[in-house]
């Protein structure tokens, strides 16, 4: 077991109202904005008093806010959001080389990290709406059919692999999306070799994407620095040829303001790195 300073613990330490609480925080979302405390306790799997419970902390905290019997997130929640960004040097560092990829190839850029199995999107500049969902901050998108994703995945321990591609069977979500676990792995193994990845097509129809790996101080990929477009506007050879050069100059100035240091010289396409 860990301290208190931080990591794991033994169940005795764990605070399941806290984690309740959460929870029903994250109960509110595009599809119940605002939710009655029945539709929060089906919802969550809570009972009816434990609900109303939560709720009226969280009220008096200043999280939510009650009309009409029905329950509403008020902006008081963006602070979390807000502290998580100021207090992450990556992407402090990454916004300004995001605004010259925006700026290079009239194209969205966006960092993205990992978490479980879907991609979180921590920095964007958008250019143009190219998906049906509204993009931005925090914006969650399935980790296996996006390039982002992919390259996430190929840098991330095995027992991670295992869990998004076998333990939670990819599903598909165009009729581009690849879901054979094997195939996907084969796919992350090519990721790893040529040092990024350009996926089309397999998160919605039309949408091309490249992303390239930032690494931290020591090394380890942190994050995925990715530039996305319709395929009306742009091949995968385009992608590949124009685009993920740029990505991978970028990547390589932000994860050498991080702190990393190659131990060797790279080329534009890093080849013989990855």
């Amino acid at each position: 077991m860990r301290t208190e300073t931080g990591g794991e613990g033994s169940d005795r330490d764990h605070v399941q109202s806290l984690e309740r609480g959460l929870a029903l925080l994250l109960a509110f979302d595009a599809e119940h904005p605002d939710p009655t405390l029945a539709e929060l306790a089906q919802l969550t799997g809570y009972s009816r008093p434990a609900v109303r419970r939560f709720l009226i902390t969280l009220e008096r905290l200043g999280y939510v806010t009650a009309h009409g019997g029905r329950w509403s997130l008020t902006p008081r929640v963006l602070l979390i959001g807000q502290h998580y960004t100021e207090s992450h040097a990556l992407i402090a560092v990454a916004q300004p080389h995001l605004l010259a990829i925006a700026e290079q190839t009239g194209e969205s850029a966006s960092l993205a990290v990992l978490d479980g199995g879907e991609v979180a999107y921590v920095a964007r500049v958008p250019v143009r709406r190219i998906m049906s969902i509204n993009v931005q901050v925090g914006t969650r998108v399935p980790a296996h059919a996006t390039s982002m994703g992919r390259v996430l995945l190929a840098w991330a321990p095995a027992d991670v692999v295992d869990d998004v591609l076998t333990r939670h069977p990819p599903r598909a979500l165009t009729s581009q999306t690849t879901t054979d676990p094997v195939a996907l792995r084969d796919a992350l193994h090519e990721v790893r070799a040529q040092g990024y990845a350009v996926v089309s097509g397999e998160l919605e129809p039309g949408l091309l994407s490249g992303a390239v790996p930032v690494r931290d101080r020591s090394g380890t990929v942190v994050a995925a620095l990715a530039s996305s477009t319709s395929s009306g506007r742009a091949s995968e050879q385009v992608m590949r040829l124009e685009t993920v050069p740029l990505l991978l100059q970028a990547a390589d100035r932000i994860s050498t303001e991080l702190g990393f240091r190659s131990p060797v010289h790279r080329s534009t396409a890093y080849e013989g790195f990855y």
